[in-house]
């Protein structure tokens, strides 16, 4: 039996400037299944894990952090096939990073419309 007090995430948050814009894009171009939709936010449902959940912020939020000045995802990814999906992102016309190795698991960064710096591993 566990002594904590919290079982589990139920969900995470990500700032949006254009709610419209990005719903459109995590649907068509991520092809997240929505989940529900009101007039400040958006909800995500992903085959496992929690919920990812878009708000309407302000002009200059972002979901990542600074780490000596350079950007660092607070959300990342699990995909099957990290090549294809690296490929049909390029494609797409998203922003994306190269992909990277560390000891057999693969890895890169790809942004939103917004700005937002997110990560996906397989």
């Amino acid at each position: 039996m566990s002594n904590s007090l919290f079982n589990g995430i139920h969900y995470f948050r990500i700032p949006v400037v254009d709610l419209r814009e990005s719903v459109s894009w995590y649907s068509d171009c991520l092809k997240f299944k929505l989940r529900f939709k009101r007039d400040d936010l958006a909800v995500y449902e992903l085959e496992t894990g929690p919920l990812l959940v878009l708000v309407e912020a302000d002009m200059n939020s972002r979901g990542h952090f600074l780490k000596g000045g350079q950007a660092e995802f607070s959300v990342g990814f699990t995909t099957p096939n990290i090549n294809e999906l690296y490929e049909y992102l390029l494609s797409q016309n998203v922003k994306v990073e190269s992909i990277q190795e560390d000891d057999g698991h693969q890895f890169f960064c790809f942004y939103d419309p917004n700005g937002n710096k997110l990560q996906v591993h397989n």
